[in-house]
């Protein structure tokens, strides 16, 4: 199974997103949307930006 992204709407009415791994572990959670159609936006951004994100290292090691 690949990676998939699934759309669910929480308890208070928003609708959100998870990116859960091939191995069904939730690697990625999104921010509330008030609409299905906004959390498919964030989805589509989340697939254009994260393959050339910077990695900032903020852990002080």
């Amino acid at each position: 199974m690949a990676a998939k992204f699934e759309l669910f709407t929480d308890k208070a009415g928003q609708t959100r997103f998870h990116l859960v791994a091939a191995n069904g572990e939730v690697i990625c959670a999104s921010q509330g949307y008030a609409s299905k159609a906004g959390a498919v936006k964030g989805i589509n951004s989340v697939k254009t930006n994260a393959a050339t994100a910077e990695i900032v290292d903020n852990t002080g090691n």
